[in-house]
């Protein structure tokens, strides 16, 4: 078994119990009860969108995946802020919209696009000393941050949704907690602002309307798997019946072609894919061996 599933995770249930019933569908349908299944990138509980999830021997490919940026949708919601910065934690801070908060809001977006600095909100999955913070957090404590360098792409204003609700979209880099932005942009408009919806439109290559609901993958699991070779732009090499075997026992080959890039697929001649190898001048050294 080898793909990735791009995943439409509904609001509720964590990513991890996402890829827990995939874990099911897919052990059963390849009768592995310990097939090897990982996200990539995980959304909060009440977060809906893509989850992306590498299957099988898929897993070994994450940390080749180059593209990690993350587009989302959310509604910003103006005159309370709360303490884990979304719609579900406890109010800290309220105060009147003011009538100009859409002029407000224009001359603050600007601020937050391109490189900027977040301090990782105290509900989050952030070690500290050993422990999550979201773990600190529900025993009472705060603790002090370090601020983490992340991109914001882009920020666009979609319109609003009441008097006092704005929907934005953002394309930005892995790492970027969204709550975190609308919390910052409601300080840089001087009113106390949270996250309320949120919508993940895309993870790196994966998007939204090409998701699929997990009642879906379990109708037809073979159909919903994406081979790597669509999701990681690496060149395909074909080796011949020697070459092949070499590569499958974890030794170097000559490579056959100029690749033009570090990393290639590898076929053999009946083009099933054996693995990854990394180009070294005229040689072909396994990087990640398949089959």
């Amino acid at each position: 078994m080898l793909g990735f599933v791009n995943v439409f995770k509904p609001a509720g249930p964590t990513s991890a119990h996402v890829v827990a019933r995939l874990r099911r569908i897919y052990g059963a349908y390849a009768r592995d009860r310990k097939i090897a299944v990982g996200h990539l990138g995980t959304l909060d509980p009440q977060a809906t969108g893509v989850l992306p999830v590498a299957i099988g021997r898929a897993t070994r490919l994450i940390p080749l995946l180059d593209d990690q940026r993350k587009a989302y949708a959310c509604t910003l919601v103006l005159g309370s802020s709360t303490t884990t910065q979304d719609a579900f934690g406890d109010i800290v801070d309220t105060a009147p919209v003011p009538a100009d908060w859409r002029r407000r809001l224009e001359a603050a977006l600007p601020q937050f696009v391109g490189k900027i600095a977040q301090i990782p909100p105290m509900y989050s999955a952030v070690h500290h000393d050993g422990k999550r913070l979201y773990e600190l957090a529900r025993e009472g404590k705060t603790v002090e941050r370090r601020a983490r360098p992340v991109t914001v792409y882009a920020l666009t204003e979609l319109g609003s949704e009441s008097p006092s609700t704005a929907r934005l979209r953002i394309a930005c880099s892995a790492g970027t907690y969204v709550r975190t932005l609308c919390h910052d942009i409601g300080n840089a408009m001087g009113i106390p602002a949270h996250m309320g919806a949120l919508v993940r439109e895309a993870s790196g290559p994966f998007v939204l309307y090409e998701s699929r609901t997990l009642e879906d993958i379990a109708g037809d699991p073979e159909r919903a798997l994406t081979p790597p070779d669509r999701v990681i732009p690496f060149p395909t090499i074909v080796l011949d019946l020697r070459g092949s075997a070499d590569f499958r026992a974890g030794r170097v080959v000559p490579l056959p072609q100029g690749s033009g890039s570090r990393h290639v697929f590898v076929r053999d001649e009946s083009r099933t894919l054996v693995g990854v190898g990394e180009a070294l001048g005229a040689l072909l050294a396994p990087r990640k061996v398949f089959v």
